[in-house]
Parts: structure tokens; C-alpha cells; sequence
């Protein structure tokens, strides 16, 4: 069970400094203070969840070049949570260095035995709250198996290049290889998948729509289901997917989904994603979760010229685009400055907008039902 495998001039750095917008940030940090959750039950305290370290092939690989793994829980066979973790992006000798590093270069500080960010201040911190945590009987994913894909890469799970950006920083963007290897590995120890949920998380929410397409092409009688939490307001204009794509490499190797045949590389925007995944798997569920002043995208968003519109408006104008595709796009937006909303207990089970709770909505998309876009009215 235990296996390795693979599968990318300048950037304008404004640009591509809007998504990097998890730096420093951890969903787990997010989240809130685990203390703060009610106490286990009887029935949360028997369904113990036991992790796996799974190795990365020899050709995966995190930003400098240390070894890649990601972690395994094996509960229900037929139900099966793919995470794609978030922290970061970076893209020029300043960001990618590890002094001033935006995103974190390597796993070697996370926790020996789970899944485990850190935080800005370097402590190691578990990522199992929230929608991750299965052995909770609130949780809607409550008994399903796990794949977790740490992020170490600096490309959104979306690179295949090694960038050498001067100045002695060569990175390796290698966030594709490590993450499709890991659904590989789910595809193989869960052959019987009847449903999979994609679901990321700030910079791991970018990338979500498409594994939610490759999971399709390795399980194609599975029901799949995707959920992007906190990456709803990037644009996907040709500037910012062009510069993404000679730097990261994330046109290299693209699915060769009939459905995009012909079609320009900046059609794999963002928001294009999206689109992409939609057309090539007709009717699967996809879901966006973001806040309407969050902090770290509200940032970013400024710096890429957008200071001036809000958040939800920029989250619209994707969702329009993406349903004027044909693709269907269910949308949460929030109140607050909150960024990462389903990582951590007191949000994900806290949070109401209009009389819905993010919890219920959350649960009654993953039961496959239709579920309303909701909107804040008051979002402050």
C-alpha cells in the first residue's frame, strides 16, 4: 500500500501575489480552538481515527526537494474524503526563500503521526477538526475513509516544473505529481468508491474543481462531489492564468478531456477549472464556500487591482461565468473576515446566514440534495 510515483517568463508579481493567499495560513488555524467544540460523545469517542503515512513515488517531491507523503485513514471503503491541504503560494526568490518563504517548502515540522500544519510561530497543530474530523456524528463525512494531501509545493496543487528563480532558490513546483499520486492511491485502495468528495482549502480549494474531474476518470461510476472553501473571489483573467502557467507549469500534462480540445490554456483559469471539470463530467455536484470580508483574499484582491470591488461581487462575476459555461455552481458566502470556514468546529457548526446553517447546507449537498446559493445581507 505504501508507494511512490508522478505524473510545470516572469510573472507579474501582483498578479500572481493574489494567490498566494493562504500564506502564513492554515485551515487548521482557521478553524478556531478545538477546545471550544462540544465535548465527544460516547459514539465520537469508539469511532477512533488511525492515520497512515503513505510514501510519495520518486518523482514526487515538496518545494526543496525533500520527500513527499501523504496520510490515509481507511473507515467505510465506499465512501472516500480527498483533501487537498492549503498554505500558501509563492513565486519569486523573495517569496519562495525560506526566510521569507510564503508557503511552507516541506513537511518536516508536521506532526509524526496525523495530518498537521504549522503555524506562523512553528507549532505543529493537528488538521482533523472540522469536515476532517470522521469520527465526529455531526460531521456530514462522519465514517468516511480519508486521503490527505499535505501542500508543500507553492503552486496551488496545480504545478509540474522546477523553477529555478535566481539568486540560489530552485523550486519544485510539484504539486500536481504529489497530489495526483495520491488520488491514484485512493483509486487503487478504494476500487469500490460509490462516492468522493473533493475537498480543499484556501490555496488547496483552487485546485479542487479538477481533481474532482481526474477522480471521475480513475472511479468513473462514483458519485463525485467537490467543495472549494476560501478561494471564491480570484479572478481568472488571461494576465493572472497566463503568468500562473509559465511559472508553475500547470499547462503541462493537462487532462486530455475531449471536451477542452481546442480550446487556449487560459481556458484553465481558476474559475475555469470549474468549467472544465463540468463539461467533462456532466452533473457533478460542485459547491463554493467563502466569506464576504475575508482577510486574506480581501488582501490580495487589492493588491491585484481590485481594491475597490467587493468580495461578493467578485464571487458572483466567477459563479456567472461558470454557469454561463452551462455548469451549475452551488455558493455560500458568509459574513466576516473568517478565511477557511470548514476546517475547524466552531464555524463550520456556528456559522447561519438567513436562517441556514452552514452545517445543514453543507450536509444537504453532500446528500446530493439541491441546495439555494446563500448570500449575507448583513456581512460585517
Amino acid at each position: 500500500m505504501i508507494r511512490r510515483r508522478l505524473l510545470p517568463p516572469l510573472v507579474a508579481v501582483l498578479a500572481l501575489s493574489g494567490l498566494a493567499a493562504c500564506s502564513e495560513e492554515s485551515p487548521s488555524s482557521d478553524g478556531g480552538d478545538p477546545a471550544a467544540a462540544a465535548a465527544p460523545t460516547e459514539e465520537t469517542t469508539a469511532q477512533e481515527v488511525t492515520w497512515e503515512k503513505v510514501a510519495g513515488t520518486d518523482e514526487c517531491e515538496c518545494s526543496d526537494g525533500t520527500e513527499f507523503h501523504y496520510w490515509m485513514h481507511e473507515a467505510d471503503p465506499t465512501k472516500v474524503v480527498f483533501v487537498l491541504e492549503g498554505g500558501g503560494a509563492c513565486f519569486s526568490a523573495e517569496t519562495c526563500g525560506s526566510e521569507n518563504g510564503t508557503s511552507k517548502p516541506n513537511l518536516e515540522s508536521d506532526l509524526p503521526d496525523e495530518p498537521g500544519y504549522v503555524y506562523s510561530d512553528g507549532t505543529p497543530t493537528p488538521a482533523t477538526d472540522g469536515l476532517v474530523d470522521v469520527a465526529n456524528p455531526d460531521n456530514p463525512l462522519a465514517g468516511y475513509s480519508v486521503v490527505y494531501v499535505p501542500y508543500c509545493t507553492g503552486d496551488l496543487h496545480l504545478g509540474d516544473n522546477t523553477q529555478d528563480y535566481g539568486g540560489g532558490v530552485v523550486v519544485e513546483h510539484k504539486g500536481r505529481v504529489n497530489a495526483t499520486t495520491a488520488l491514484e492511491g485512493l483509486a487503487r485502495e478504494f476500487p469500490d468508491a460509490e462516492e468522493v468528495v473533493v475537498l480543499g482549502f484556501s490555496a488547496g480549494s483552487a485546485g479542487a474543481p479538477l481533481y474532482g474531474g481526474l477522480a471521475h476518470d480513475l472511479l468513473p461510476d462514483a458519485d463525485i462531489k467537490v467543495i472549494a472553501d476560501a478561494s471564491g473571489a480570484y479572478p481568472g483573467d488571461e494576465l493572472i492564468t497566463g503568468a500562473i502557467g509559465g511559472l508553475w507549469g500547470i499547462f503541462d500534462r493537462l487532462p486530455a478531456w475531449p471536451e477542452a480540445a481546442g480550446q487556449p490554456q487560459t481556458a484553465w483559469s481558476l474559475p475555469g477549472l470549474f468549467v472544465q471539470t463540468g463539461r467533462h463530467v456532466p452533473g457533478i455536484a460542485l459547491a463554493t464556500v467563502d466569506t464576504a470580508n475575508d482577510e486574506v483574499q480581501r488582501r490580495f484582491t487589492d493588491l491585484i487591482g481590485f481594491a475597490g470591488t467587493p468580495l461578493p461581487e467578485l464571487i458572483d462575476r466567477n459563479a456567472e461565468f461558470i454557469e454561463s459555461n452551462g455548469v451549475e455552481v452551488s455558493s455560500w458566502v458568509g459574513p466576516g473576515t473568517q478565511h477557511v470556514n470548514t476546517a475547524g468546529d466552531d464555524v463550520l457548526y456556528g456559522s447561519e446566514v438567513e436562517g441556514t446553517q452552514l452545517i445543514d447546507w453543507i450536509s444537504d449537498f453532500i446528500a446530493g440534495e439541491d441546495v439555494p446559493d446563500v448570500r449575507c445581507e448583513d456581512c460585517d
